[in-house]
C-alpha cells in the first residue's frame, strides 16, 4: 500500500481543482458559487432522505466502477459495462418476475445469479476474442453494447413466452421474494448498497491478497513479465473480463430488484458513468467506492441546487467532466515524473541510490507471492 496515500491525495486534489474551476463557471453565469455548493451539499447530505438518495445513486456506479477497475488492473479497457449492466438487469428482471412460489432466500439469490451469469458471459466474450484473435476489447465491447440493447428490445416483445409487458417496455414486476429489501422506512434505500460494499471488499482481497490477483495485475503491468512467470495471458484476460461482467451484471440487478422493482428497456447510462468512476477511483476498490459516493452525491444534490440556488443541474455534468480531466491530468503528470526518474537512473549507471529511486518509481504489486512462477 506504499503508493496508496499519494494516489488518494492526488485524487482529492483533482476533485478540489474541479470544484474551484466549477466555482469560476458559476460566477461567470452570474450565480453565487457558495450558495450553489451549499445547496448541492444539502441536497446530498442534508438529512436522512438526501443521504439515502446519495447511496442509492452511488450503488450501480460503485459496482460498475469495480467492473471497470478489475479489467483495468489486467490492462484492459472495458467500455462494454453498459451492455453488461443491461443484460444483468434483464436477466434479474426475468427470473425475478417468474411466479415460482419460492421463498426469498431462494428466489432472490436465483435472480442475482442469473444477473451475474448473464453479465459474466457477455464480458467474457470480448476477453476470449482478444485472447484468441487479438481483437481489441474497445471495439468488441462497443459492438456488444449495441447488441445487448437489441437483445433487450427483442426479449421485451416476447410476451407470449416470457414474463414481460411490451406496453411498458419492461418485464413484469418482480415477485416480493425476489426483491432486494429496503431497510430505511420511507426512503428508496435498499440492500444493493451493502452488496456493492461487499463486492468492493471481496475484490480488494482478490486483487491484493491472492495469487489470482497477482496474476491479473502482473498481466496488466507487463505481458512479457507475465509470460516469464508462467502466467497464461489469454486465460487471465478472459477471466478478468468475465469478472468485470459479473460485477456489471450485479450492478444491473441492484437497479432492477432494488430500485425499480422490474427491468425497464431504457438504458440508464450507468455503465458509461461507471467508467469515469473507475478512472477517478484510480482502479482501486476503495477509491472506486469513494468516487461512486462522490458521483452519487453530485447526482442527488443536483435538483436541490437547481431549485434552491437557481443554478442549472447541468452544472453537475460540467463538474463531473472537470473531475475526470483533473484526475487524468494528475495521472499523466505522475507517469511523466516516474519516467523522468527512470531515465535519470539509467543515465547515471544505476547506483544503489538510483536503484532505490527506480524501485520507488515502479508501480507496486502489493502482497507479492514468495514464488515468482505462478
Amino acid at each position: 500500500m506504499r503508493g496508496a496515500l499519494p494516489t488518494a491525495l492526488s485524487s482529492a486534489g483533482a476533485v478540489a481543482i474541479a470544484l474551484l474551476v466549477g466555482a469560476v463557471v458559476i460566477l461567470l453565469s452570474g450565480q453565487n458559487p457558495l450558495v450553489a455548493y451549499a445547496a448541492l451539499f444539502d441536497g446530498a447530505f442534508g438529512g436522512v432522505e438526501p443521504i439515502t438518495e446519495t447511496l442509492v445513486a452511488a450503488t450501480p456506479l460503485i459496482l460498475g466502477g469495480l467492473a471497470f477497475a478489475v479489467a483495468a488492473q489486467a490492462g484492459l479497457f472495458n467500455i462494454g459495462i453498459e451492455g453488461q449492466l443491461v443484460l444483468g438487469g434483464l436477466a434479474a428482471g426475468l427470473v425475478g418476475a417468474l411466479p415460482l412460489g419460492l421463498p426469498a432466500v431462494v428466489h432472490l439469490p436465483l435472480a442475482l445469479l442469473a444477473a451475474v451469469v448473464a453479465g459474466g458471459v457477455w464480458g467474457a466474450v470480448p476477453g476470449f476474442l482478444k485472447a484468441r484473435t487479438g481483437a481489441h476489447e474497445v471495439i468488441t465491447t462497443i459492438m456488444l453494447n449495441y447488441l445487448a440493447f437489441r437483445v433487450s428490445t427483442v426479449v421485451i416483445d416476447l410476451e407470449d413466452r416470457l414474463p414481460v409487458n411490451p406496453n411498458l417496455q419492461a418485464t413484469n414486476a418482480a415477485e416480493a421474494g425476489a426483491r432486494l429489501p429496503r431497510f430505511v422506512e420511507g426512503t428508496r434505500m435498499h440492500a444493493g448498497f451493502l452488496l456493492a460494499l461487499l463486492a468492493a471488499a471481496v475484490l480488494w482481497y482478490l486483487l491484493y491478497k491472492t495469487t489470482l490477483g497477482y496474476r491479473l495485475r502482473t498481466v496488466g503491468l507487463s505481458r512479457g513479465a507475465a509470460a516469464y512467470a508462467g502466467i497464461a495471458w489469454g486465460a487471465t484476460i478472459t477471466l478478468a473480463m468475465a469478472m468485470s461482467g459479473v460485477l456489471a451484471g450485479l450492478g444491473g440487478a441492484t437497479d432492477t430488484l432494488g430500485l425499480q422493482g422490474r427491468y425497464y428497456n431504457v438504458a440508464a447510462g450507468y455503465g458509461f458513468t461507471a467508467i469515469a468512476v473507475g478512472l477517478v477511483g484510480r482502479n482501486h476498490p476503495l477509491g472506486v467506492v469513494l468516487a461512486g459516493l462522490l458521483f452519487g452525491a453530485l447526482n442527488a444534490g443536483a435538483t436541490r441546487m437547481q431549485n434552491t440556488a437557481g443554478t442549472s443541474r447541468d452544472l453537475v455534468s460540467v463538474l463531473l467532466g472537470l473531475v475526470i480531466l483533473s484526475v487524468s491530468a494528475f495521472a499523466v503528470f505522475d507517469q511523466f515524473r516516474r519516467r523522468r526518474q527512470l531515465a535519470a537512473t539509467a543515465g547515471t549507471g544505476g547506483s544503489g541510490g538510483d536503484r532505490a529511486a527506480a524501485a520507488a518509481a515502479e508501480p507496486e504489486l502489493e502482497s507479492r507471492p514468495p514464488q515468482p512462477a505462478v
